[in-house]
């Protein structure tokens, strides 16, 4: 077996085919070519046909592949046999003699098992099913609904198969007929339609196969019929009216001679014995015949599509009709229902998957996919359990009433005990959630073996949080072990397992200290219940033990991570006590000594106490602290030789200056060594548990790093998270973008409150209202949350949905009232039969009465039913007060934070599901009409459980997408490209695709392709980007918003403009009623849409995003000035030549002021407002000569071309950018000189051409960029050429940001706010289609002429880089590469990049040929035409390798 991939894969239709026609269990694409040959398939009945098989594939995965392939399906339980002989399963194919390209290999029918003989019956019912998005939001999945958006037939999926299907005649929100978007789609429109969100008709009833199959009523097979061979008696009634009755048997299926009446198991006369299901079907049905070869010739779905997710990604939607429309006829064969077995060891699988070898590569992929279908297979077995023991059907196993623990299908699950000690129920689900965190940081560990936790879940359902994990392998061994050596099975670590000496306890602890290395933890002493000292490496609480299947386990971890000190109670005593007795000047100074930031208590009001005790930092933050140490410690051994002499004569001294240098500088940092830099944190700090006297002084510099670490969070982590929202127009959406973006730079969601109060002392408030509105939001769901949790416990079952559609009233509806149960409201329940679901708790009441059979009134004596607005509204902003430390900013209802943060109710409606597992009926809601309730019991379909599970890793793919992006980095689309070729592969190996990474690393290659002018590829790889988004993180999560905007660019590309059209308008529509339309991505779609629509739609979506930047970012911002170039564009286009000059001149003053008036854009700019003014004196002059005539010529002649269109979507969305560096040059040409003196200095000439060639961005090179930019030009296109922009800092960044560059690359993408994905998007549209003829062409000419030579060299060093990810990826930040969300951009830290300029290469930037996207028309070549056909020299300032040569996407 390879342990590589090959690089250089195949071309994307071949690798499309072969994904297609790979199954569930098949191997896909794979790329090494050299193993890969055909052999030829025959007998079994199947009409011959060829496979493409690779060496390295056992004879199993062979058969799996057969098992999905078209002329094989349904068959199953069939052998290969070569020349003769059957082929053993797990033989490798080429191990076997004789087999080799086009060798034939037969199928053999095998003999069916009773087991067998069912999954054979599944996979006829797999076949006969119709699946569709109706069928996923039934099981509360998350549908695809690519492809109901895109049925055209002109469109293709990635195989190269129709898209269209037969599906519903589903409204959507796509076009009319005259092509304009409907109205609740354009600006300024407050309808948000759930209805055009998904197919909401019910799926058309599928083909009629059968009138009925279903187990006979002669099942099970009698004792003398069991000894003949008889497994199951079938019933099936066929369409022509037959009834018939048949036998399962080993050697197929055949009709016995049984009836209604009598049973007779002898087979028919007339009946063969067939293998096949479906041939007896078809032997005794004509009609069924008629009818599976025309299911057999149905577009199969494409494997992304047809595959289960490895978990359950909940819908908050259901079907429109919850009850069904057509009766499921194959539902009570009852293959599906899996015989009662023994519980599976949940433990030994996983433990045996992680044993598996892990040498090559195709092992490491083979253990990779059994860790995820075990992890997966055990998540839903979680949820199942999860239902079954809240619902009632579970005794519990114990006779504890406040912590019931239950024992189910091989799971141990609990509530947890809620102590005091930690916070009651509060302390208790934290930490239920912190285990969790802390089995996966121990499980992330790479390269730990030996070291083994459980399988963990926690779930979440009808209020109540239960903990499920694998039952632990006993810790007793034999009495003769324990007679013999009683350590060799048990605890052997921990406070409680007291002193012992054994060979497995210090094996024990050398595992544990490697993992106290990698999770930065410190190792301490404490005392234990017998007053004797205690080492330890993890937190008091977890214990390690060896169990009996001789493996070591670590439990209880819920601790692990280090106490946050801003919310611990002993900090604020300790503050308290400060406060009161020392001064004011002291006082500082105690502040300082513990490691608080002076006047900090005043200034954020921490530290303080919270609703639990178990608050502990997030690992994110310690390792962004831990950066944000070394930066000062480096610069304190700087200090500190400079002080002595400086760093050469103290490095090149024999004297101790510089280790002393070194151990002053750690002992100020706070490194636990005292000769290296080192931090390592102890996690038992601020616990109650006591340490010994000599570890006072370890403790002393513990609780000050710890409150270090807390005030990072205030004083680092949450400005710069703001600064990051300001300049970003990709900031979060929702609350689940809110989160990850807050969680990514380590800032836990109780602190929501102080994000509040930074955005509320910003100058620039007003520009971050959206954040304040997500950030308001997300307290409001997060408190309702708990709320809803306790109000769930006082509600029965009967009463489930009536009770959660009375809360969402009160929640949703102002001043909601349940009105009182009158005698005429009992007659209206009693005539109706049931309550008419109004709104009242009276009414809801009576229909779940009703629905139990109680009485009318049963809801009189129901508390939940009494529950009014005005009281829920209370108990929300009493528990967000409580948490998040905020007054008043809920207000006094839901119109309040309608009016005052422009926050949306629908919104707040889909938070409040997705938190909760709730799932409303599919219709339109109108949620302010205080008259009748807008949410009934019949919308309630059902609560799902919601469920936090470990990640597994998929180490090989993740390797090799994070090596692309470092590829992409350095500017090397090449082998970026190759690299995410083979990620994506592994993906596919690994889990099928149906992963968050593997739809990150889709979209970037997506990116990587249409850069490199694959605009197919491009397409094609996208189409699986958007369907893996909505089925692993959720038809309308913001990833799959970006991802269908993505898609629309590429398929702008193709030509396809209807369907870019249709997948901008999705976009826009999910984004409408995710967020709402007062968002900065919302603009990014509206300048698209103003690109891509026809009419007067194109300007009102122009005007709306200008409307948009305007606000958020300023009118001088290169966004705002980019929309009112692309506003210019559109009233030239029109003839308005008057507003289009106004929009042009604002553009160029921004420009100007951003940019300079040397930089390209500005250049540009300024010449394409001479040519309007030329167009409008044109205008003018032929309106007074020869009438309208000429006018109506010209501005036809105006409209720019597609390629220039498609290269300003490029930029709008980020795909490439031309921005500039200003901000990094005086720091080269300072690197320049100081490169300079020390060459001197040690005898080196360094002329000014070689110092020239190292600063790729230097100025000295604009002589050969500007020819190189007029050599494309001529040639007919732009190359679209772009900078970074970490230099673009100065204007919104602090003054100890620009100060301190290097700090912000120590401390990784926490620090530094991202200016990149503000000015990348924008930085200049006209450089890629609007290229106009200067004012004075000769004398340009003359300035830019140098000789071919350089015009080629500098035509090549237009550089060009890709983004991806929400958060700068820096090479000084290790883990920064996996924080990558959708379409953000790959930012370099300027200093980095700065630094790597020595040798000559710029992080980010590659050469690249000036082919690459370049147009094959633009819109200034058409200008030309116009103004005559004179001099070509189109967009010499435009098309110019910029001022600092550099391009960057």
């Amino acid at each position: 077996m390879k342990d590589k991939v090959k690089k250089g894969g195949r071309n994307q239709a071949k690798a499309d085919v072969m994904s297609l026609i790979g199954g569930k269990d098949a191997v896909d694409i794979k790329q090494h070519d050299d193993t890969l040959f055909p052999v030829k398939i025959q007998g079994a009945g199947v009409e011959p046909f060829e496979l493409q098989v690779h060496g390295f594939w056992l004879v199993q995965d062979a058969v799996m592949t057969l098992l999905s392939r078209e002329e094989v399906c349904p068959r199953s339980n069939f052998s290969l046999a070569l020349a003769g002989t059957t082929l053993d399963p797990l033989a490798e194919l080429q191990s076997l003699k004789g087999l080799k390209p086009g060798a034939i290999l037969r199928l053999v029918e095998e003999p069916y098992t009773a087991r067998s003989a069912r999954h054979h019956l599944a996979r006829v019912l797999e076949l006969l099913r119709a699946s569709g998005p109706q069928d996923a939001l039934r099981e509360g999945r998350s549908p695809s609904i690519l492809e109901t958006l895109t049925q055209t037939p002109d469109s293709s999926l990635a195989n190269g198969k129709s898209l269209k299907r037969s599906l519903s005649n589903t409204k959507t929100e796509t076009t009319n007929q005259d092509g304009a978007p409907p109205e609740y789609l354009l600006p300024g429109s407050s309808e948000r339609p759930l209805m055009a969100l998904l197919p909401h008709s019910s799926q058309p009833e599928s083909p009629s196969y059968l009138k009925d199959l279903s187990l006979s009523c002669w099942n099970p097979a009698p004792g003398h019929r069991k000894l003949q061979g008889d497994f199951l008696y079938i019933t099936v009634v066929t369409m022509e009216g037959r009834r018939c009755e048949i036998t399962s048997c080993p050697k197929g299926f055949f009709l016995n001679r049984s009836t209604e009446e009598v049973f007779d198991p002898r087979p028919a006369q007339s009946s063969p014995a067939c293998h096949g299901f479906t041939d007896l079907l078809c032997h005794i049905s004509p009609a069924f015949k008629l009818t599976l070869t025309t299911l057999k010739n149905r577009s199969p779905l494409p494997p992304v599509e047809g595959m289960p997710t490895p978990y359950h990604t909940l819908s908050w939607l259901g079907p429109s009709c919850a009850s069904r429309t057509h009766k499921n006829t194959f539902s009570r064969l009852g293959v599906d229902e899996q015989p009662a077995t023994q519980a599976p060891d949940w433990n030994e699988e996983l433990q045996a998957a992680r044993d598996l070898p892990h040498g090559s590569l195709e092992e490491r992929l083979q253990r990779d996919r059994a860790l995820l279908q075990v992890n997966g297979a055990f998540v839903r077995v979680v949820m199942q359990g999860a239902e079954t023991v809240v619902d009632g059907f579970v005794e519990p196993v114990n006779g504890n009433p406040d912590d019931p623990a239950f024992l189910l299908g091989g799971l141990f699950m609990s509530q947890g005990a809620a102590n005091a000690m930690f916070g009651g129920d509060r302390g208790r689900r934290a930490a239920q959630r912190l285990e969790l965190k802390g089995v996966q940081a121990y499980s992330d560990i790479v390269g730990l073996q030996g070291l083994h936790t459980l399988p963990t879940a926690i779930v979440d359902y009808r209020g109540v949080r239960l903990s499920a994990q694998a039952l632990a392998p006993g810790l007793e061994g034999s009495d003769q072990d324990q007679a013999t050596n009683p350590a060799s099975r048990g605890l052997l670590y921990g406070v409680t397992a007291g002193p012992q000496e054994s060979p497995q306890r210090r094996r024990l602890l050398e595992l544990l200290a490697m993992a106290a290395k990698s999770l930065s933890l410190q190792r301490h002493v404490v005392v234990g219940p017998n007053d004797h000292k205690v080492p330890l490496f993890t937190s008091v609480d977890a214990q390690g033990l060896l169990g009996a299947d001789g493996r070591f386990y670590i439990l209880d971890v819920f601790r692990i991570f280090p106490a946050d000190a801003n919310f611990c109670p002993e900090v604020e005593t300790e503050g308290q006590t400060v406060n009161e007795e020392e001064e004011e000047d002291e006082e500082k100074k105690g502040c300082v000594k513990e490691g608080w930031p002076e006047n900090y208590r005043s200034d954020s009001g921490l530290p303080r106490s919270f609703s639990h005790r178990l608050c502990r930092l997030r690992p994110e933050l310690v390792q962004a602290f831990t950066q944000h140490k070394h930066y000062q410690f480096t610069q304190r051994v700087r200090e500190t030789l400079d002080e002595n002499g400086g760093f050469e004569e103290c490095a090149t001294a024999c004297d101790s200056r510089a280790t002393e240098a070194v151990r002053a500088a750690c002992k100020e940092v706070g490194s636990v060594s005292d000769i290296i830099f080192e931090m390592r944190f102890n996690p038992s700090v601020f616990s109650e548990v006591s340490f010994p006297p000599g570890e006072s002084q370890s403790t002393k510099l513990q609780e000050r790093l710890l409150r270090e670490a807390a005030a990072f969070i205030i004083t680092h982590q949450i400005p710069a998270f703001v600064e990051f929202c300001l300049q970003s127009n990709e900031a979060p959406m929702d609350g689940v973008s809110l989160k990850q973006a807050l969680h990514q730079r380590g800032i836990n969601l109780r602190y929501l409150g102080h994000v509040i109060t930074t955005i509320s002392q910003s100058e620039h408030k007003e520009c971050l209202r959206h954040i304040m509105r997500l950030v308001i939001a997300e307290i409001f769901t997060r408190s309702t949350r708990r709320v809803f949790n306790s109000f769930l416990q006082g509600v029965d079952v009967p009463s489930l949905s009536a009770a959660v559609s009375h809360f969402l009233c009160c929640l949703l509806v102002p001043h909601f009232t349940p009105a009182p149960v009158g005698d005429e409201t009992k007659k209206k329940s009693r005539r109706r039969g049931r309550g008419a679901g109004a709104g009242a708790g009276a009414g809801a009441g009576a229909g779940a009465g009703a629905g139990a059979g109680a009485g009318a009134g049963a809801s009189e004596s129901t508390p939940w039913s009494m529950l009014a607005g005005a009281e829920l509204w209370n108990l929300i902003c009493q528990n967000a007060a409580e948490t998040y430390n905020i007054s008043d900013s809920l207000g006094s209802g839901a119109n309040h934070l309608v009016e005052h943060y422009g926050l949306q109710k629908i919104s707040l409606l889909r938070e409040f599901c997705l938190k909760t597992g709730v799932q409303l009926r599919l219709r339109d809601y109108v949620l302010d009409n205080q008259n009748k309730a807008p949410i009934g019991p019949d919308d309630i379909l059902n609560i799902f459980p919601v469920v936090k599970h470990i990640h597994m890793p998929t180490v090989d793919a993740s390797k090799a997408y994070q090596a692309a992006q470092n590829f992409i980095k350095k500017g090397l689309l090449d082998q970026a490209h190759e690299h995410l070729k083979e990620a994506s592969y592994l993906f596919g190996r690994v889990c099928d695709n149906l992963h968050l990474e593997a739809c990150y690393c889709h979209s970037l290659l997506a990116k990587v392709a249409f850069v490199q002018g694959k605009a197919a590829e491009a397409r094609s790889v996208q189409l699986k980007a958007v369907v893996i988004s909505e089925r692993v993180l959720g038809f309308d999560h913001p990833n799959t918003i970006h991802q269908y905007a993505m898609l629309g660019v590429y398929v702008f590309a193709g030509g396809e403009t209807a369907l870019a059209q249709k997948c901008l308008l999705r976009a826009r529509l999910l984004m409408l009623t995710v967020h709402g339309e007062d968002h900065p991505y919302t603009a990014t779609l509206d300048g698209c849409l103003g690109l891509v629509l026809t009419g007067d739609q194109r300007g009102k979506f122009l005007e709306n995003a200008l409307r948009l930047n305007t606000s958020f970012f300023g009118p001088s911002h290169l966004h705002t000035a980019l929309n009112r170039h692309l506003l210019a564009q559109w009233m030239c286009s029109k003839g308005d030549y008057r507003s289009a000059m106004s929009h042009e001149k604002e553009a160029l003053t921004a420009f100007t002021s951003r940019l300079g008036e040397d930089h390209p854009q500005s250049r540009c700019s300024k010449e394409f407002l001479c040519t309007i003014t030329k167009q409008a004196v044109k205008v003018e002059r032929s309106l007074r000569q020869a009438g309208a005539d000429c006018t109506e010529q010209t501005v036809e002649c105006l409209s720019p071309t597609s390629d220039s269109k498609l290269e300003q979507m490029a930029l709008l969305t980020g795909i490439r950018s031309v921005t500039h560096r200003d901000g990094l040059q005086d720091y080269r040409k300072k690197h320049k000189e100081l490169k300079a003196a020390v060459a001197k200095e040690l005898g080196f000439i360094v002329t000014d051409e070689l110092v020239a060639s190292k600063t790729v961005n230097g100025e000295e090179k604009s002589s050969d960029q500007e020819t190189g930019s007029r050599k494309e030009a001529e040639d007919g296109g732009s190359l679209a050429v772009e900078n970074t922009s970490e230099g673009q800092q100065e204007e919104n960044t602090s003054e100890g940001q620009q100060e301190q560059p290097e700090e912000n690359t120590s401390e990784g993408q926490q620090e530094q706010p991202v200016e990149e994905t503000v000015v990348k998007n924008a930085a200049t549209a006209s450089v890629n289609g609007h290229v106009v003829e200067p004012a004075e062409v000769n004398g340009h000419e003359e300035k830019t002429d140098v000789d071919a030579a350089d015009s080629d060299r500098a035509a090549s060093e237009a550089e060009v880089r890709i983004v991806n990810g929400e958060s700068e990826v820096r090479d000084s930040t290790p883990n920064d590469a996996n924080s990558n969300t959708v379409n953000a951009e790959i930012g370099s830290d300027a200093t980095v990049t700065a630094m790597q300029s020595e040798s000559g290469e710029v992080n980010g930037d590659i050469p690249v040929s000036p082919s690459v996207l370049k147009s094959k028309g633009t819109w200034a070549d058409v200008v030309s035409k116009a103004n005559g056909g004179k001099d070509t020299a189109v967009n010499r300032a435009a098309d110019k390798v910029t001022a600092n040569g550099t391009a960057e996407e």
